[in-house]
């Protein structure tokens, strides 16, 4: 396995971390550490470059605040724009190509050219295999990010990375905090590479055809049931004797065709897409509460906006001519 060095001064390079300011700040300009640092960039950059040519960067203290989405309650990780969020763009700008390589191409959070449109597309490829994929294997790992053991983490990047310096800034980064923190740049990537093994291992020694994984929940597809459950036990054994992580025990083994396949927002059934219930029903709610209203504010265009985005890869003539369509015709989306 080829191993990567010399990496380093590409990453302390003055044009790479400019291109990391770059980057960095999209969909972020209205922040006030970002208009303090956009007003005169270059003796920030400057002092981020000198910083990590002198191998003085630490990672600076964490803000932590919890959020809760779809009744999930996350405890989020916040980094300061300067110089946290630049260092970390500025390492992934040189290392992505080399972790990207690695990857299982069905694995998709948080990844360029991947995401959730990706792998609807592909999931809804392989579901038109109606005997290959009778049945389905879905399970998620317990606490994830919180659990991600940090050795065997630098053991992982230690694959494919050999320059001294950029294990060295990697480590630091890792150790900041307990387990792999939520909101970290580098954390999707920390995480998609933690769970690499187990895609390569699953693919390939198990022979799984039809396996997708996004973030940490995992699904398998397979004509034989029996083969699934299977499939589980030595999955957790994997991820326990492996990983030192535990499944959920939520794990289920069902038939597709009947029940649908739930995974990123959408519910797969054989030649048709539908959204999640939970999404539809809060798009009936919204939209119905929208049409309404004599006037239209912005945040009411960017709700339409978003759900007639996800309606459209869903099979959902219905609920766009009944919620979304009175919405249009308001000049809500043109």
């Amino acid at each position: 396995m080829k191993r990567y060095g010399n990496l380093y001064p590409t990453i302390c390079s003055a044009e790479n971390i400019a291109r990391a300011h770059r980057n960095a700040k999209r969909g972020k300009s209205h922040y006030h550490d970002v208009k303090a640092i956009e007003s005169t960039p270059g003796p920030y950059l400057a002092e981020v470059r000198q910083m990590l040519l002198d191998k003085s960067y630490t990672t600076s203290p964490y803000l932590r605040f919890t959020r809760t989405e779809r009744g999930k309650t996350r405890e989020i990780y916040a980094l300061p724009y300067f110089p946290d969020r630049i260092v970390q763009w500025a390492i992934v700008q040189v290392l992505e190509p080399i972790w990207m390589a690695t990857l299982v191409p069905t694995t998709y959070a948080s990844l360029p050219g991947r995401g959730i449109h990706r792998a609807l597309v592909d999931v809804h490829r392989a579901m038109q295999d109606g005997r290959a994929t009778k049945y389905c294997l879905k399970l998620d790992v317990r606490k994830f990010y919180p659990s991600i053991d940090h050795d065997i983490l630098k053991a992982i990047l230690r694959m494919k990375i050999k320059d001294r310096y950029v294990l060295a800034l990697l480590d630091g980064i890792i150790d900041s905090t307990e387990g792999v923190p939520i909101g970290n740049y580098l954390s999707q990537y920390f995480g998609n590479l933690y769970l690499s093994g187990l895609d390569h291992w699953a693919t390939e020694v198990l022979g799984v055809r039809h396996y997708f994984r996004y973030c940490d929940d995992i699904v398998l597809l397979h004509p034989d049931k029996a083969f699934l459950h299977d499939a589980r036990g030595r999955i957790e054994a994997f991820l326990r004797d492996r990983l030192k992580l535990e499944l959920k025990p939520n794990w289920q083994v069902f038939p597709t065709r009947t029940r649908g396949l739930d995974f990123v927002g959408y519910r797969f059934f054989g030649n048709y897409i539908l959204l999640r219930k939970s999404t539809a029903t809060a798009l009936k709610r919204k939209l119905a509460a929208v049409a309404t209203r004599e006037a239209l504010t912005p945040r009411d265009r960017s709700v339409v906006a978003s759900y007639a985005g996800l309606a459209g890869w869903a099979d959902a003539h219905r609920l766009s001519t009944t919620y979304i369509a009175p919405c249009m015709h308001k000049g809500v989306i043109t």
